[in-house]
């Protein structure tokens, strides 16, 4: 359960008595996120989620975290919108740790995608794209392609003992990356919106959650990421043309891309894709084998990044 700061009844009673919320319930940890601690409060008034943002999330980067979900809930968009206090602030600390309640919504989040769904998806992406053109205020993707090759010699050349294939597969993604596009059109991007960041219900999507690596960068940066999350199978060995011709579907049905976007799809996708390999080879690398933390295998992004780098864009189903 990704629960690292405890929070007791009487801590959580102490924290309520500072919003209009009413009283609370219950409450309990949940999992969903694996970056910051979460729970669930049942209140007399609704349902809330109260998040704990742990080391991995920068405490200076959190207003505007919080200012971009506020800016797309008022929108109508289906973002959980921050709960502000009786004095107007939506950002606390509690035992330790910055703090924020925020709205509770329903879905669930979904393993194996339908078409249908990464329709909807891809619909939901472009509206939330369109929805924060007018947000102006501007975060670096700090995770971005300059990061990628400091990330790599960060990973001290171990990448060989999580798998013999991997250096090779780097090696040749980071060579890739010197032909990175510019001149994209740039938008608000979520940056992560893999299928545990989605709520769906009734094969609506009704939750676009966890925005904690939001950023400026290129829109079809994000197509690509998004791409990546949602059509493969979870291990990266096999990519679904149907959930892919879906997703460029339903997000083309809000935004057209440019005939420049599309034609860099298939690198802009390599790079996601190395991204995720590097992060999860850092963490694989860094993380003690019987650690609570569930490792990922870096190999399911570095075998999707293969793939990109054969790809053309038709075959991204665009």
């Amino acid at each position: 359960m990704a629960v690292y700061t405890p929070v007791s009844a009487d801590d959580l009673a102490g924290f309520l008595a500072g919003y209009d919320v009413g009283e609370a319930v219950s409450f309990k940890g949940i999992a969903e996120g694996v970056e910051n601690s979460n729970f669930l409060v049942e209140t007399t008034r609704g349902r809330f989620l109260l998040t704990l943002y742990e080391k991995r999330v920068a405490e200076d980067d959190l207003p505007w975290f919080l200012a971009l979900m506020g800016h797309l809930a008022a929108k109508g968009l289906p973002v959980p919108g921050p709960i502000r206090d009786r004095q107007g602030h939506s950002l606390q600390r509690l035992n330790g740790r910055p703090a924020c309640m925020i709205e509770f919504l329903p879905g669930v989040s979904v393993t194996e995608a339908t078409p249908a769904q990464a329709h909807e998806v891809g619909a939901a992406l472009a509206a939330m794209h369109r929805a924060a053109e007018d947000f102006t205020a501007v975060r670096p993707n700090s995770l971005g392609v300059e990061a990628w090759a400091p990330l790599a010699s960060r990973c001290d050349g171990r990448l060989g003992e999580i798998d013999p294939a991997l250096p090779g597969l780097v090696d040749a993604g980071l060579a890739a990356m010197g032909h990175w596009p510019s001149g994209l059109p740039i938008a608000t991007i979520h940056a992560d919106l893999f299928p545990d960041n989605v709520l769906l219900l009734d094969g609506a999507v009704t939750g676009l959650i966890d925005f904690y690596f939001a950023c400026t960068d290129a829109r079809a940066y994000d197509v690509a990421v998004t791409h990546g999350a949602w059509c493969f199978s979870a291990d990266g060995r096999q990519f679904f043309p149907e959930r892919a011709a879906a997703l460029m579907a339903g997000y083309a049905s809000v935004i057209t891309l440019s005939p420049a976007e599309r034609a860099a799809l298939p690198l802009l996708a390599a790079g996601a894709a190395l991204r995720f390999t590097l992060t999860r080879a850092y963490d694989w690398i860094n993380t003690p084998a019987d650690a609570l933390v569930t490792r990922k295998d870096p190999m399911a992004f570095a075998r999707r990044m293969a793939w990109y780098l054969d790809a053309t864009p038709e075959q991204m189903g665009g």
